[in-house]
C-alpha cells in the first residue's frame, strides 16, 4: 500500500516553532530558518513548485507574480487576516483558492488599541521618556507637571465596527468613554446597547463630534485614504487618531501636517502607509511626544500566532481533502 503524497507547502516567513512542526509533520514543507523576506523571483519559484504558498502581510501577491504560477499551485494560504497583499480576483481567475485567518486577532489588537488610545492623551511614553533618557529630569512629584487629559466622558469615533472595532469599543466603554461608530450598516440591536453605542451614517459628520478617532476598517480600494486631508480637517483641534488598522486607509501627509501645525493634538499609530518605511517627519514629531509609534505590533501575541498557524493549517488540510475551507476569501465579499 503506498501513501499518500504529501502536500508542498512554502513557508514565506518563520512561523512559531510548534506551528512549524506541526507543519513538517503534515506537509513537504520549506521554512523560511532566517525570516527573511522572500524576493520576487523567490516567490516566482516557489509559484512553479508548491502546491501551498504560506505568504504575510509583507509579501505582495499581486496579477502578475499570480500570472507566472505553475499549475499545480492551488492555495495561497495567508498567515494574516488582512488580504490586501493578495490579489483575490487574480488568483480566482487563475483557479488558486485564498484562505485567511480571520477572529483569532481582534482581543489581541484591540488591546494593543486601547493602549494606544491611553498612551497618547496621558503622556505615557512621554513619562516613560524622562527618566529612561535623564533621570535627573524628573525632580519628585508636581501638581502641575506632566499633565495629560483624562478619558472618562470624552467621545470614541469608531470608523469600521467590526469584530476588532467591537472588541475596542467594549474596553473604551469601561474606562467611561462614550461609544460612536461609522460603519457600512449599523451593528446589531443587542450590541448596540450593550454598549450604549451612537450610529453615524456620516464618517464626516462623526469626525468632527468626537475626541478620539480609532481605525478599524478593512484595507481596500475603497478605504484608501479614507481619512483624507479634507477629513482630518473636519476633526476637533483637541482631537486624537489612533490607527492599528492599515497605514494606507489615513493620508499620512496630511496628519502629518495636521500635527504639525497643532490642528490634532496627537496620534498613536501601529501601522504606517509605506512599511517598513517610517516617515522622518513622524520620528520627528515622537521625539516631540506628538505622537506613540509602534512597529506594526498590535496582534503579536505568542497566542495569536499560534492560533494563526493552526488556522493556515486547517485551511491547508480541509482544501486538499477535497473540502472547503472555512477561511475562503471571495471576491467582492471583504
Amino acid at each position: 500500500m503506498t501513501s499518500k503524497k504529501k502536500t508542498k507547502v512554502f513557508v514565506t516567513r518563520r512561523l512559531p516553532d510548534q506551528v512549524e512542526t506541526r507543519m513538517c509533520e503534515l506537509f513537504e514543507a520549506r521554512l523560511n530558518i532566517e525570516d527573511t523576506p522572500c524576493t520576487q523571483p523567490e516567490l516566482v519559484a516557489a509559484m512553479r513548485e508548491f502546491d501551498v504558498i504560506v505568504p504575510t502581510v509583507t509579501d505582495r501577491i499581486n496579477a502578475a507574480l499570480i500570472e507566472q504560477a505553475g499549475p499545480q499551485l492551488k492555495l495561497i494560504a495567508n498567515f494574516g487576516n488582512g488580504v490586501d497583499n493578495i490579489d483575490i480576483e487574480a488568483a480566482q481567475k487563475k483557479g488558486i483558492a485564498v484562505t485567511n485567518t480571520p477572529n483569532v486577532l481582534s482581543e489581541d489588537t484591540a488591546d494593543m488599541t486601547m493602549a494606544l488610545i491611553l498612551s497618547v492623551p496621558r503622556r505615557l511614553a512621554e513619562g516613560a521618556a524622562v527618566l529612561a533618557e535623564d533621570a535627573t529630569a524628573w525632580k519628585g512629584w508636581s501638581p502641575t507637571w506632566m499633565l495629560g487629559h483624562r478619558l472618562g466622558g470624552k467621545r470614541l469615533g469608531i470608523v469600521g465596527m467590526g469584530r476588532i472595532g467591537t472588541a475596542v469599543a467594549r474596553r473604551a466603554k469601561a474606562f467611561g468613554l462614550s461609544i460612536h461608530y461609522h460603519n457600512r450598516r449599523k451593528v446589531d440591536p443587542a450590541t448596540e446597547n450593550e454598549l450604549e453605542a451612537t450610529y453615524w451614517e456620516s464618517l464626516d459628520q462623526m469626525l468632527a463630534r468626537v475626541d478620539i478617532v480609532s481605525v478599524h476598517c478593512p484595507s481596500t480600494p475603497g478605504t484608501f485614504h479614507l481619512l483624507s486631508a479634507r477629513r482630518l480637517a473636519l476633526m476637533k483641534p483637541g482631537a486624537y487618531i489612533v490607527n492599528t488598522a492599515r497605514g494606507g486607509i489615513i493620508d499620512e501627509d496630511a496628519l502629518i501636517q495636521a500635527l504639525q501645525e497643532g490642528k490634532l493634538s496627537g496620534a498613536g499609530l501601529d501601522v504606517f502607509e509605506h512599511e517598513p518605511a517610517v516617515d522622518k517627519r513622524l520620528r520627528k514629531l515622537a521625539e516631540q511626544h506628538r505622537v506613540v509609534l509602534l512597529p506594526h505590533m498590535g496582534s503579536a501575541t505568542i497566542e495569536g500566532r499560534i492560533d494563526m498557524g493552526d488556522k493556515v493549517i486547517i485551511n491547508i488540510r480541509t482544501f486538499f481533502d477535497g473540502h472547503r475551507p472555512p477561511d475562503r476569501v471571495i471576491p467582492g465579499r471583504l
